[in-house]
């Protein structure tokens, strides 16, 4: 059924007509919401799949793939609405569920939260009334309306979402010197950038949507390609925060020039396709993002994401009007090269809270995005961390009980690896044997050494720098 939905999706890419037809916006927006209704019905199954209800996953992931391929079918004959959108959810889905199935899933998706209520966002949205223009050195502060739906997007920051909203400037602050730069230069303002980041992807640059977006910024993956955002020994770039920060300048320029440098315009573009947005542009006859004719033929979804990000932004430059302390975070960079082979995670582990309320575990992701967090380091492997770190590092993570501890922790985090998690890594020396090993950390024999690590008898043999896992021992 998976191939056979692949093709499907694959096959109606290609088959629009080349006659000009009128584009029903209402009718796109409705194929999208249907869109987004199997997307979650398939998260859905995937969470029956992880729990167990394996009937109840096949039921709601064939149903989902049945209305994701419909959807796509009838995209790719209604003027206006963009299939690939229905090809890269999939295609999203399908790596969800490969995650599911192999254990490898932090979960399953790390889109922001869905609103716990009805925001009131819709309600009498008025027309701006004025121009402005990013680049020409007006503070944001003076160009941010703060009208209705602003309001309201405050009032949801300031209290179901403020802990995303700590975390986003939590999150940002130790990626700072690799996203501001570009922001800078371009002379565009820092709140704008952060108030992208925190309502894209909360400043997790691992984030993925159900649509197929990806990274700090969010971006499709051609739109991506567009902006230098393509693969690199394959690695994602949409996920290095660098690349992807300046990619969303680039793009931000690029829908300026086109939208008149109106900032509400070119965040909707952002958000909810910049096709779109110069057809109502150009049908409204440059009217302004509040306005009734460009406001009520958008998606409920970028309705809301423009007030949302002008307020994330305001927030930030008004902090503490609005009773919100944001954490003194040691942004400078740093780096250490591991003494011992080790995961990231087993970093995090082993450095511990740190003076941080949540650990470390997102910002060593954040900072080494194309290292996966369960593999094996080898020792004098470069790993970019908080300069503040650089400390607890040489005094826990060399060597001693934390490293201990961190290793049996990853152990049992690993496919089988319950049984060995009493065990400690150690990495062979010249000269070692299993039988010197085994003396010199008190442990239970060279034989139990071998079956841990599944070292065939009867020679036993072992090389240098090859990393053995110590079990039983008590030295």
């Amino acid at each position: 059924m998976v191939a056979v939905a692949t093709l499907a999706l694959a096959g109606v890419a290609g088959c629009t007509g080349t006659a000009p037809r009128e584009i029903d916006e209402a009718a796109v927006n409705a194929l999208y919401v249907s869109m987004d209704a199997a997307v979650g019905r398939y998260q859905a199954g995937l969470h029956a799949m992880r729990d167990g209800d394996l009937d109840a996953a096949r039921g709601l992931m064939a149903s989902a793939t049945e209305e994701l391929v419909s959807g796509a079918t009838a995209c790719a004959a209604m003027a206006g609405c963009e299939t690939p959108r229905f090809m890269a959810a999939y295609d999203t889905l399908l790596s969800l569920r490969s995650d599911v199935l192999t254990g490898a899933a932090d979960g399953l998706i790390a889109d922001v939260p869905a609103n716990e209520g009805t925001s009131p966002m819709l309600s009498q949205l008025p027309e701006a009334g004025r121009s402005m223009n990013l680049l020409n050195g007006r503070e944001l502060a003076n160009l941010i309306e703060v009208n209705g739906p602003v309001k309201a997007a405050l009032h949801d920051w300031l209290t179901w979402m403020r802990p995303q909203l700590i975390d986003s400037y939590e999150n940002y602050q130790v990626m700072r010197h690799l996203m501001w730069p570009a922001y800078e230069e371009a002379g565009l303002p820092e709140a704008l950038l952060f108030g992208i980041l925190a309502k894209e992807s909360g400043g997790r640059v691992h984030a993925t949507s159900h649509a197929g977006a990806a990274g700090p910024f969010q971006f499709m993956y051609h739109t991506g390609l567009r902006f230098g955002l393509g693969r690199e020994n394959g690695f994602d770039k949409r996920f290095d925060p660098a690349a992807a920060a300046r990619a969303n300048v680039a793009y931000l320029n690029e829908q300026f020039r086109v939208l008149n440098n109106d900032l509400e315009l070119v965040l909707a573009a952002y958000n909810g396709g910049e096709g779109r947005m110069r057809r109502l542009y150009d049908r409204s006859r440059g009217k302004r993002f509040w306005s009734a004719d460009i406001i009520g033929q958008l998606p409920r979804e970028t309705q809301e994401y423009v007030p949302y990000v002008l307020a994330a932004a305001w927030l930030f430059l008004h902090p503490g009007e609005h009773g919100v302390e944001f954490p003194s975070i040691d942004s400078a960079p740093g780096e250490v090269r591991l003494a011992n082979p080790m995961t990231l995670s087993e970093l995090a582990i082993c450095i511990g809270q740190a003076g941080s309320r949540n650990g470390w575990f997102r910002a060593l992701r954040n900072l080494n995005p194309s290292m996966d967090p369960n593999a094996r380091l080898a020792a004098d492997t470069r790993v970019f961390i908080p300069a503040g770190l650089v400390g607890a590092y040489e005094a826990q993570c060399r060597e001693g009980p934390r490293v201990d501890l961190a290793a049996a922790l990853q152990a049992a985090r690993q496919p089988g690896g319950v049984a060995r998690a009493s065990g400690r890594p150690y990495v062979v020396k010249k000269g070692d044997t299993l039988a010197s090993i085994s003396r010199r950390f008190r442990c239970e024999g060279p034989e139990a050494i071998a079956r841990a690590n599944r070292i065939a008898a009867p020679r036993y043999l072992i090389r240098p720098q090859q990393e053995l896992l110590l079990v039983g021992c008590a030295g």
